[in-house]
């Protein structure tokens, strides 16, 4: 059964490491929010290691680029592992082919930028879709438009046999009030229409690993038993570090706060039945990351 804490500092003490989310819990995309960047300050203070594991399809210098930007602080976090980087490194090993199709915004460009630490990588060469050995996916070229619109691409790129490299498998997410798709969408629809997805980000074990070395890289080794993942995706986050066999806590204002009746925090009873109908269970749950 989850427990719904009032603060972080409630059970801090128990880790070592912390595995946090970025948007929805540390960010909304536009602004930070003070209290979770007080908190994870807080959880460094006492000793606590903080990985930004986060879904971003870019290389971790583009995130501290953008993290930068909304303002959130350096003083609050240790490293990042990104599922871009997790992703980069598979498509520069040849996960599908030298001739890629792009899917993405301009801003997602830089995941072709080179990677120092791919041993003799692939030359990719970005081509047109009916050129193709296969796609790599940031996210939608609209993310306000919904996936369907490039059922007709999808189809062909099936009928090709291509893999989808999907660098980001969040459906969606909430920039300010304003709810996009995201790669993991489009890779959820080819997969239906009979394509085969790659997929690198949470809730799948790559970008765990990469966020253990990124700890270990900065001398710190650290036992599952003490590490604890924050997100407010049931789907990434919490059934990510139930994969991991790691501790979780979920934050039900993020994309469940209309199913988990948050205001300052979750109704019981409906994060009772939201985590019984996804069939995810938190260790922890709590409103907002403070």
């Amino acid at each position: 059964m989850t427990r719904i804490i009032e603060n972080l500092s409630e059970i801090s003490a128990n880790y070592d490491a912390f595995f946090v989310d970025l948007w929805g819990c540390v960010h909304d995309g536009v602004h930070p929010f003070d209290d979770a960047v007080a908190a994870l300050r807080e959880v460094r203070a006492n000793g606590g290691f903080v990985v930004l594991v986060t879904n971003a399809p870019r290389h971790r210098t583009s995130v501290e680029g953008q993290l930068d930007q909304i303002g959130v602080p350096r003083d609050c976090w240790d490293t990042i592992a990104t599922s871009g980087d997790s992703a980069r490194a598979a498509m520069f090993t040849g996960a599908v082919g030298n001739k890629v199709w792009f899917m993405g915004e301009a801003h997602d460009r830089s995941f072709f930028d080179p990677m120092a630490i791919i041993d003799d990588p692939v030359d990719i060469e970005e081509v047109e879709l009916k050129d193709a050995e296969g796609i790599v996916c940031c996210g939608p070229f609209d993310p306000l438009a919904h996936p369907d619109t490039l059922r007709p691409q999808l189809l062909l790129a099936k009928q090709n046999g291509l893999k989808l490299l999907c660098a980001n498998p969040d459906i969606v997410v909430d920039r300010g009030e304003t709810r996009e798709w995201c790669a993991g969408a489009i890779a959820q629809l080819y997969t239906e229409m009979g394509g085969e997805s790659l997929y690198f980000g949470k809730p799948h074990p790559p970008i765990y690993d990469l966020a253990r070395r990124r700890m270990i890289a900065e001398g710190r080794s650290v036992d599952n038993s003490r590490i604890l993942a924050i997100g407010d995706g049931i789907l990434t986050d919490i059934k990510g570090a139930q994969g991991e066999d790691i501790d979780s806590l979920f934050i039900t204002g993020g994309l469940a706060r209309d199913e988990t009746q948050t205001d300052r925090q979750p109704d019981a009873d409906a994060l009772g039945r939201f985590v019984a109908a996804e069939m995810v269970t938190p260790t922890y749950a709590i409103g907002f990351l403070r």
